[in-house]
């Protein structure tokens, strides 16, 4: 194991000085990251935080069961973090306050997710960042994504797609480690009845009737099942880009 992977396992465990330590050692990697966007129109003092927003992610993320290094997760995680901040800012153009007030809240959220292992209140939130209800609630809605690159469109011959269909691939070695990672991890929070109904539609390309007719259940309860567990992954997956 090497000292990263002990580092990060401390930090899970609760350990701050580990957590801080990891910070401090690849703020480095940040910046590196923040110049590839340079003459974007943004200070790099403002992409490096959204740099780092992106980096306590992958720490708290970051498997060290995967035989990754911790670096190769990182980047692409950082990477979408300032990706993401760049396209929806550029779809609505709000204030500095709006802009730092999401940035406590982004945090606050994560310290406090992390504390309680729970979903937390606007309240909650209120009493960590010293906000006031409608400051959060103005922050939060100006933060909120115009398209989600899930939203259904209809392509020429009359099929519905994604958004993100529709995008060329980089081919950027990285990110794809980061995706094959992100399925195994949203997979790995469905229960088996669930993980086989996501296999048999989407990696065996079987029917709902044939779903069905598998796991003793009704077309009607498949078509169901299916929407939920999508609407779920679907939620989990933007929340770790």
């Amino acid at each position: 194991m090497t000292r990263t992977d002990q580092l990060i396992q401390q930090s899970r465990q609760g350990d701050k000085e580990a957590r801080d330590t990891l910070v401090k050692e690849n703020l480095g990697l940040v910046w590196s990251i923040v110049h590839r966007f340079a003459n974007r129109g943004y200070e790099a003092e403002d992409l490096f935080q959204i740099g780092s927003i992106g980096l306590m992610k992958a720490i708290d993320r970051f498997d060290t069961g995967f035989d990754v290094k911790f670096s190769t997760y990182a980047v692409p995680v950082i990477t979408g973090e300032i990706k993401r901040f760049l396209r929806d800012d550029g779809m609505i153009k709000v204030s500095r306050t709006l802009k730092e007030n999401s940035w406590k809240i982004s945090l606050a959220v994560q310290k406090l997710q992390e504390k309680w292992g729970r979903d937390v209140t606007i309240r909650e939130i209120a009493g960590e960042t010293g906000l006031d209800t409608e400051e959060i609630l103005m922050a939060m809605e100006a933060n909120t994504r115009i398209d989600s690159l899930n939203k259904p469109v209809s392509a020429p011959d009359g099929k519905e797609i994604c958004l993100e269909d529709q995008i060329p691939g980089t081919g950027d070695e990285n990110e794809k480690v980061h995706n094959r990672i992100l399925l195994e991890q949203l997979l790995g929070t469905l229960n088996a009845k669930e993980r086989q109904l996501i296999y048999m539609r989407y990696f065996q390309d079987r029917t709902q009737t044939d779903v069905a007719r598998e796991l003793n259940m009704t077309q009607v309860q498949v078509s169901r099942m299916e929407k939920k567990l999508l609407s779920r992954m679907r939620s989990a997956a933007e929340d770790h880009a």
